[in-house]
């Protein structure tokens, strides 16, 4: 009988680094990993990768908080080689009916998740063997399974689709950050530059990979920025009121999260808009049992044409 090392060693299709693995189809979708190069984050390196999933027209699956149906991708890496932690990292979603009075929150056609890959000895061969367990709906919903597996070297083929996938990642901001002056006050040097930090990495290489796009896409031209978040009581659960700025006439979403996947709190409405600012409201509904939601560590993502930003806050 081989040893387990071996076993694991012909799984592997090459022992040399590979652009991409086999892409694993299903009746609706199919799915693969990609390499991308050696990066570095706060002057430590990780190797860039990606998993990539088309799906039929028609058909889409779900973003890491599925809305109000659906179930969110879910991944294990714990049979990967020589990988000390994998980072998944979210492209901003979109909203769309779930077909039962409700809507959901993912993607449709194609999409790639970044992954942030820090191996555990630098000059040691990579390699991701990842389960990944997705649903894939239109009228019905399919779950699916794929095993995928992939070596990396650092200087895979596929870094330029995976630096456009990062771009769409939703920046980390401040609450108020990036609004204009007259709405918020004058912003502190300190939170602009943690913002030029927290955006450099992705928005640096994608406009370049895409020939100055990003600044022409109005990623860095006019703001969007959660201005406040406020609780008021409602009948039966208290509401929670967001106001976001974004351009005038484009259009915007928001999506909520809890401090704890089981949270499940409504998609919020939009209200009238007021200028620059959208009006956003949920109630407090869907909190696990015995919860307060004083103190709550709320995540908001706000969305706008291909800017995005993401919020964490606490409520009053």
């Amino acid at each position: 009988m081989l040893p387990a090392t071996l076993l694991w060693l012909a799984a592997v299709p090459s022992a040399s680094a590979q652009d991409a693995s086999n892409w694993d189809g299903q009746k609706h979708s199919a799915a693969r990993l990609i390499a991308g190069a050696t990066s570095r984050n706060h002057d430590a390196s990780f190797l860039r990768a990606g998993i990539e999933i088309k799906l039929d027209p028609g058909w889409h699956t779900y973003w890491r908080d599925p809305g109000d149906s659906g179930a969110p991708p879910s991944f294990d890496f714990s049979g990967s080689e020589n990988v000390k932690s994998v980072d998944v990292l979210w492209p901003a979603p979109e909203r769309f009916p779930d077909g039962a009075g409700g809507n959901s929150i993912g993607y449709h056609n194609h999409v790639v998740l970044p992954l942030h890959v820090v191996a555990v000895e630098s000059e040691k061969q990579t390699a991701l063997r990842l389960k990944l367990a997705y649903d894939v709906c239109s009228n019905i919903c399919i779950p699916v399974e794929s095993n995928l597996v992939l070596s990396l070297g650092g200087d895979g083929a596929e870094d330029q689709a995976i630096a456009r996938a990062e771009f769409r990642v939703p920046r980390p901001v401040a609450l108020g950050q990036g609004a204009h002056a007259d709405a918020i006050g004058e912003r502190t040097q300190a939170n602009t530059l943690a913002s030029n930090q927290a955006s450099a990495q992705y928005s640096a290489q994608a406009t370049s990979d895409q020939g100055g796009a990003g600044e022409k896409s109005g990623r860095h031209g006019e703001a969007l920025a959660i201005l406040g978040v406020h609780r008021q009581p409602g009948d039966a659960h208290d509401r929670v009121l967001v106001d976001v700025e974004a351009p005038v006439g484009a259009a915007v979403d928001l999506f909520v999260e809890g401090p704890t996947p089981d949270w499940s709190l409504p998609l919020p409405q939009q209200g009238a808009a007021d200028g620059l600012v959208r009006h956003f409201e949920f109630e407090l509904d869907g909190l696990p049992p015995d919860t307060k939601a004083e103190g709550a560590a709320l995540t908001l993502t706000a969305v706008s044409g291909d800017d995005a930003i993401e919020v964490t806050t606490h409520l009053d």
